[in-house]
């Protein structure tokens, strides 16, 4: 009878045994699962944001490129400076004239403005009144003025036409450079208490000295 008792000892062991080992072996198997998962829910979701994240562009600048640029802005400078030079003269006095658009006259070559005239000054006072009689002191005043606007020598100069520019404070005068062929038509106005100004300058066609 012990016999008996102890082979069912010895059976209930190895049961106990066996059920603990599958009890280990279920937890083993049940951990693998859950790491298998986790990794398959984890890196499909990391692909995806790699496949879906912007990525920053790099552009790099080759050798050749830089050249090329660089010439294109020197060509860029040259066009603008020579179309500033085109537009601007510089007389003798060094007052810079500036090309503007002509009144559409066949007569006229070009015409010019510039910042730097100022009035001429004058020794006249109280209330002025523009006076075309060839020696008075506003007629003086009024050749000064035309001899600055033409950039001409006053001395030197030639003065073929003098008179009214439409208001009783504004001037015309057609000068050349003594017997130059060259002449020009200077537009003068009166300022008061500084005396008379350039406003515009026309360049005409040689031998043209008309009013």
């Amino acid at each position: 009878m012990s016999s008996r008792l102890d082979r069912h000892d010895k059976k209930r062991k190895i049961n106990k045994f066996y059920n603990i080992a599958i009890t280990i072996v279920s937890l083993l198997i049940v951990i693998v699962a859950i790491t298998i998962f986790t990794n398959n829910d984890v890196d499909p979701v990391s692909k995806e944001q790699e496949k879906t994240a912007p990525k920053e562009e790099v552009k790099e600048s080759t050798p050749e490129s830089e050249p090329e640029d660089k010439g294109k802005d020197e060509t860029e400078e040259a066009v603008t400076e020579e179309s500033e030079s085109e537009s601007e003269e510089e007389q003798a006095d060094g007052v810079k004239l500036e090309q503007i658009e002509g009144s559409g006259d066949a007569n006229v070559l070009n015409t010019y403005t510039s910042e730097d005239w100022q009035p001429i000054g004058t020794e006249q006072t109280g209330s002025h009144t523009t006076s075309f009689e060839k020696g008075s002191k506003d007629w003086n005043e009024m050749t000064k003025a035309i001899a600055y606007g033409a950039g001409l020598d006053e001395g030197s100069m030639r003065l073929w036409w003098l008179k009214n520019g439409g208001s009783p404070t504004t001037a015309i005068g057609t000068v050349s450079e003594g017997d130059n062929p060259q002449a020009y038509r200077v537009y003068i106005e009166w300022v008061d208490g500084a005396g008379w100004k350039p406003v515009k300058v026309e360049e005409l066609k040689e031998n043209d000295r008309g009013r």
